[in-house]
């Protein structure tokens, strides 16, 4: 089979910048890594997309710009160019030997239910600004056809676990904004969902305290103390008690509206690191069986607090960072998206009954040529 050279881009729902991946696939098998990179964002920008986050939950059309969307989305577009030139730049690579970038934009609605999804982000003006062929839109089609549109990178989990020596089944998690997990066996179609908050509660706590963009090395949490009572109440929600598959939008346990109560910074980052961990161990009862192996990617991997809690809550099977394995925690989505592109020019399906629970396996993103 022929394999492509592709560039990745994903910017998540933390919200802390552009991830950058480099692979060589056929669309089935990764037959080679790339170099990775992170563009990140100024908190000016940060602020924009905050803006836009705010200004799309009054979305009702998902090709509306109003307010400050259609300035985030040049935005987006402008610096997703900016860090595509770096990249290439930064690794001497002839652009010429580039077959296809998998553009994921910036997320910033998320309702499948209402048959909505938007990521801002301008395809065919990027391809036209790289010069290179650019799948983009991922999501849309699957969520058209009453899919989840989420989470989409399980198929590239299912390339990268067959590829380690680790007990059957492995769950595979990623930590961005919002958390999700794949479920892996043997044999089978991937098995998937989001399990809760992720990164957001924690860095949007930090912002509204007047913190740091996020929790470094998990380090403001370890001198807190988990309220577990809140945890409790959290999980009492249905959303956790419903099976795979589900998905969240990044505001769906918006801070403003869970209730925290009144604690310390520490406490609250510990609080809601807790959250996040035992959000994703929740998920267990719904699994066809106990994960033996747990390999955790995203920003969230770079959290010591949240890892330990995970740990705990899911021992003894053994839980360790995608790093750990030989994978790329940062780089992960990037390569993801680098890898959908590929089986999007190939035909091959991206979402799974499984995963999003569309009612076939279908394939999905735009092919937008320079």
């Amino acid at each position: 089979m022929s394999v492509y050279r592709a560039i990745g881009l994903m910017s998540g729902t933390s919200l802390d910048g552009i991830d950058i991946a480099l692979i060589a696939t056929d669309g089935e098998a990764v037959t080679r890594f790339g170099p990775t990179a992170v563009s990140l964002y100024h908190e000016n920008e940060r602020e924009l997309l905050r803006a836009a986050l705010t200004e799309a939950a009054t979305l009702r059309e998902r090709a509306a710009r109003p307010g400050v969307l259609a300035e985030a989305e040049q935005m987006v577009t402008t610096l997703h160019a900016a860090a595509v030139e770096k990249f290439l730049a930064a690794n001497r690579i002839d652009r010429a030997a580039i077959d296809v970038v998998g553009f994921h934009g910036q997320t910033v609605l998320h309702r499948p239910a209402e048959h909505l999804t938007v990521q801002i982000g301008d395809g065919p003006a990027l391809a036209a600004e790289i010069g290179v062929p650019v799948v983009h839109d991922f999501r849309a089609a699957d969520v058209a056809a009453g899919g989840q549109g989420a989470p989409l990178v399980p198929i590239f989990h299912r390339a990268l676990a067959a590829m380690l020596d680790r007990p059957w089944p492995v769950a595979v998690v990623n930590i961005g904004g919002v958390a999700n997990i794949t479920f892996l066996d043997e044999a089978g179609d991937p098995l998937a969902g989001d399990t809760g908050p992720g990164n957001a509660l924690i860095d949007d706590f930090l912002h509204a305290r007047g913190g740091p963009a996020f929790d470094e090395g998990g380090a403001i949490a370890a001198r807190g103390k988990p309220d577990e009572a809140f945890v409790a109440s959290i999980l009492a929600h249905p959303f956790f008690a419903a099976p795979l598959t589900k998905s969240l939008d990044r505001n769906d346990f918006a801070l403003n509206d869970l209730g925290l109560p009144a604690c310390s910074l520490e406490d609250g980052a510990a609080t809601l690191a807790a959250l996040t961990a035992r959000t994703i161990a929740a998920i267990v009862p719904h699994l066809p069986a106990r994960p033996a192996s747990w390999i955790v990617a995203g920003g969230g991997a770079r959290n010591r607090t949240i890892l330990r809690m995970l740990e705990d809550a899911v021992a003894p099977a053994r839980v360790e960072t995608a790093d750990e394995t030989g994978w790329s925690s940062e780089g992960l989505e990037a390569q993801a998206f680098a890898y959908l592109a590929v089986r999007r020019l190939k035909g091959l399906p991206i979402t799974f009954p499984t995963t999003t629970g569309v009612p076939e396996a279908m394939a999905g993103g735009i092919v937008t040529q320079p």
